[in-house]
């Protein structure tokens, strides 16, 4: 296996700052785990307004949507918030 770089939007950063320390650490971890083999994490699939193929893992509460950019070996965190609200 290659190495992926991971990349994270800066509001899901700032989302991030707003939770317990228990919650950042395990979906700090998950998007380790993410990077490392993101075909495994992906409960269902979105296209962004590009025509981009966007994973989407729901983690506890939680929706992570990522780009596996496969192109550049980067898997991008776009976007993070409760899984039982509206986007």
């Amino acid at each position: 296996m290659s190495e992926l770089k991971l990349l994270i939007a800066i509001d899901v950063l700032d989302f991030l700052r707003g939770l317990r320390p228990g919650e950042q650490r395990d979906l700090l971890k998950r998007f380790r785990e993410i990077a490392a083999f993101p075909e495994n994490f992906s409960d269902f699939v979105e296209y962004d307004d590009a025509g981009r193929r966007v994973a989407v893992h729901v983690f506890g509460k939680f929706a992570i949507k990522f780009w596996n950019d496969f192109a550049d070996r980067h898997v991008k965190i776009l976007d993070l918030h409760i899984a039982d609200r509206l986007r």
